[in-house]
């Protein structure tokens, strides 16, 4: 028993040396917990709706103060005719558009009943559906308050109209945030466990000896994996377009340019990876933990950004799939151009060579 208890002691000692693996093993469940605590929720609040008032009457005033003062809305913007709903949409920071008919508290008084026309993005049905039902039930309420007043069955009818995706299928949605998830994992995983293989079967030596320049090693690594996830976007795409039924609204060629620009910018994390790493089993857990939480939980494919605690929401903007899946909904969903998308371009872009700059700074470091 005495031998028992000192090999229990030796090995408490071998997890206590290792400081990488110490560090997942007692940080992933408090990661884990506050991630699904704060992420995992149906709830949707503080979403950005526009305001279309034709009316500007008591009625409609009164029901655009209930949607602002409810903990699902904020009136984000106040738009003046119907041409500004489409370019609200582009900017990708609305979520609904509330639009009041001319002399709505007119019609509501005189014949009994008005319309409220509620328009959603359906780029993401299930968020598009929520949204539209907690607009619908603020107003219901408004109907009810009128009813008791006045003794008199009133009826506000909301119609409602999905953009982008009238059929609400979840595979809009879905397909960039697969694509993101897909592309990150390959990408940057299987470069990292690459270069980290070379350590670990004891072959960097003769690598460091050789001709070959440092540059053209690492380069020589990632670009099979570019080239497999480039393969990976096409056949996506093509299974996404045949059997899915999700089109592509905008330009394929604009589509795949940012798909190789997140490639790129996700192999350079996998090389920033294995500069932290010793062996494959590494690699990978820190991948894992580092690469597939974030991107499931602060994508904002999953679980709406908006609806996180404001430091998960500042944490999301440094989540490479994040901006991808942006990306591409605006672009194979919407139908939008560069010019929607050129600031979410721009971060991937500096993120890339942010990352590219501190993976050749480390790996020269580390082979001098």
């Amino acid at each position: 028993m005495k031998q028992f208890f000192i090999f229990v002691k030796k090995e408490f000692y071998h997890i206590f040396r290792d400081r990488k693996s110490l560090l997942i093993i007692i940080m992933m469940p408090i990661v884990q917990i506050i991630l699904f605590g704060f992420a995992l929720t149906n709830e949707i609040k503080d979403s950005n709706i526009a305001i279309l008032d034709n009316a500007r009457d008591e009625s409609s005033a009164a029901i655009i103060q209930r949607l602002d003062a409810s903990r699902y809305f904020n009136v984000y913007k106040n738009l003046q005719t119907q041409q500004d709903i489409e370019t609200a949409f582009k900017t990708g920071k609305v979520r609904l558009v509330v639009v009041f008919q001319p002399k709505f508290q007119e019609s509501l008084l005189h014949t009994n009943h008005a319309q409220i026309q509620l328009i959603a993005d359906a780029s993401d049905p299930n968020t598009a559906t929520t949204v539209t039902n907690y607009a619908t039930n603020i107003i219901g309420d408004y109907q009810q308050q009128l009813n008791e007043q006045l003794q008199v069955p009133l009826q506000i009818k909301p119609e409602i109209r999905m953009l982008y995706n009238p059929q609400l299928k979840g595979a809009y949605n879905f397909v960039p945030g697969v694509m993101a998830m897909i592309l990150i994992l390959i990408a940057a995983m299987m470069t990292s466990v690459a270069i980290v293989r070379e350590k670990e079967i004891n072959t960097m030596e003769v690598i460091l000896v050789s001709p070959l320049k440092p540059l053209l090693f690492i380069l020589s690594k990632a670009i099979p994996y570019i080239v497999l996830s480039l393969v990976n976007v096409v056949t996506i795409l093509i299974v996404s377009v045949t059997i899915l039924d999700v089109p592509i609204n905008g330009s394929l060629f604009l589509l795949m340019a940012e798909s190789l620009l997140f490639i790129i910018t996700a192999v350079s994390l996998g090389l920033m990876i294995s500069n932290f790493t010793k062996t494959q089993q590494e690699a990978q857990m820190f991948s894992l933990m580092a690469l597939l939480l974030p991107t499931l939980l602060l994508g904002g494919f999953m679980f709406p950004i908006e609806s996180m605690p404001l430091p998960l929401q500042v944490v999301s903007n440094i989540v490479p799939s994040k901006w991808y899946y942006l990306i591409v909904k605006d672009v194979m969903i919407k139908g939008l151009g560069f010019s929607q998308v050129w600031k979410e371009t721009l971060v991937l872009l500096g993120m890339s060579l942010f990352l590219l700059a501190v993976s050749f700074k480390k790996f020269k470091i580390r082979l001098s």
